[in-house]
């Protein structure tokens, strides 16, 4: 018997030779390092599909990457469009493609390598894209790669379950208005968990909308000492802020709490490695965040049922980016910075 013919890649009509695009061209330089640029329009190569992007999320490790953190890692050469998680349409798919076709509807991770996403094209992965159904929007669906991606991991981290098999463990949510914060709230809650969380004053109802049991106003001295209003000790903290200290999570943890660190620096690492050495039952991991596809696939169908939201703190176009990445550097954004390619 003959062998099945590989399927014959599929092209739109009117891909065009040039796009707009936001790059960086040297280290540093904040929102005033952005510079808008007309490009050549990528490829599709094997396994590859080119998508015509609607719509981009920026998360805090785009600009960080700019500032150099990740140097000589990534990216690996200048300039350099950032950016990878994005929602759009299918315009064209390489050689080996069986699963997409072009018009189909994406959500797509981006390889950090090659980022792409602030442009009017890129190349994603077949690996890391998803089918995006008529009741996701691209601006809901291109918020789920990082900060989704990141919750849902922190919580399988700890044993949560889906499906009301899992135990019930007090968790503390930091900066649970944020891009991930708002997420893990959500999925918390999915999971059974009872969840105290911490944020600004503006947002303490929103955040007991999503699903929190408790809420701290983190500028008070409760919300420093990060004590829970109950008194519950927790057995789990999903740390998405920044600058707090161990100390100040030990008197609050259970005996042999955790806490999972979702933007982990050196420091963290190192405090892993010795309670790691010592076996200390309270003890703090750093979360990097393995990206894969059936999880893309189980938070796009969550977002398409109903269970889960993507909060829009707010949607610029293209041509004001600098305004986008400006307000995810200064922090405090309510849930995800969109960035739209139509304007």
């Amino acid at each position: 018997m003959a062998a099945a013919a590989a399927a014959t890649p599929t092209k739109t009509a009117n891909i065009p030779e040039t796009m707009r695009a936001v790059q960086y061209d040297a280290w540093g330089g904040g929102a005033a390092g952005l510079k808008h640029v007309e490009v050549p329009v990528p490829s599709a190569q094997k396994n590859e599909l080119l998508v015509k992007l609607e719509a981009a999320s920026i998360n805090p490790v785009d600009w960080k990457i700019q500032k150099g953190i990740l140097r000589p890692f990534l990216p690996r050469k200048l300039p350099f469009i950032p950016v990878t998680d994005v929602a759009g349409v299918v315009a064209d798919v390489g050689q080996g493609v069986n699963g997409f076709q072009a018009g189909d509807h994406v959500v797509a991770k981006l390889y950090s390598l090659n980022g792409g996403g602030l442009a009017e094209y890129a190349v994603a992965s077949e690996t890391l894209t998803v089918k995006r159904p008529p009741e996701v929007f691209a601006v809901e669906g291109a918020g789920l790669p990082v900060a989704a991606g990141t919750a849902l991991q922190a919580l399988r981290t700890i044993g949560a379950k889906f499906d009301g098999t899992g135990k019930t463990l007090n968790v503390l949510i930091t900066a649970a208005s944020g891009g991930v914060g708002h997420y893990a709230v959500q999925l918390a809650k999915l999971a059974g968990l009872h969840i105290t969380a911490t944020c600004g004053a503006r947002n303490m109802e929103l955040v007991k909308s999503l699903g929190a049991d408790e809420v701290i106003d983190y500028k008070t001295p409760e919300g420093a000492s990060l004590q829970s209003p109950s008194g519950k000790k927790y057995d789990v903290v999903i740390h998405c802020a920044v600058r707090i200290s161990w100390s100040t999570f030990k008197p609050v943890l259970a005996t042999t709490g955790r806490v999972i660190d979702v933007t982990p620096n050196f420091t963290s690492i190192l405090k892993w490695a010795l309670h790691m050495v010592t076996f200390a039952r309270k003890w703090l991991v750093p979360l990097l965040l393995s990206p894969n596809k059936a999880d893309l696939e189980f938070l796009v169908g969550l977002l398409k049922d109903g269970k889960l939201k993507t909060l829009i703190d707010s949607r610029f176009p293209l041509s004001e980016v600098s305004k986008a990445w400006q307000k995810s550097i200064e922090g405090h954004a309510t849930g995800k910075i969109i960035v739209e390619m139509g304007g």
